[in-house]
């Protein structure tokens, strides 16, 4: 096997198209979007019992996790671009 087509079938396990990556990225960016309107909900509600304190870490932990992913979707992306030059 030539080294040009072995390095093809290498970087295919680890390469990402780039419309996958946008399309996770809008899915992520949304998620993100209801995750802070359902936080602001509960902020501005008078309720504060266990319910709520359990529902505001949960959509905080899921906010967090969400912008994670989109961080390392951005670093992704960049090496992606990177790679195709």
């Amino acid at each position: 096997m030539n080294d040009k087509r072995q390095k093809h079938i290498q970087d295919a396990g680890i390469s990402i198209d780039q419309k996958l990556i946008d399309e996770g990225t809008a899915q992520l960016n949304s998620e993100v979007q209801v995750l802070e309107a359902w936080l602001s909900e509960l902020d501005s509600s008078d309720k504060v019992n266990s319910e709520v304190l359990a529902a505001r870490k949960s959509y905080n932990d899921m906010l967090s996790s969400r912008k994670e992913m989109l961080s390392t979707l951005a670093k992704q992306a960049k090496l992606e671009a990177v790679s195709q030059n």
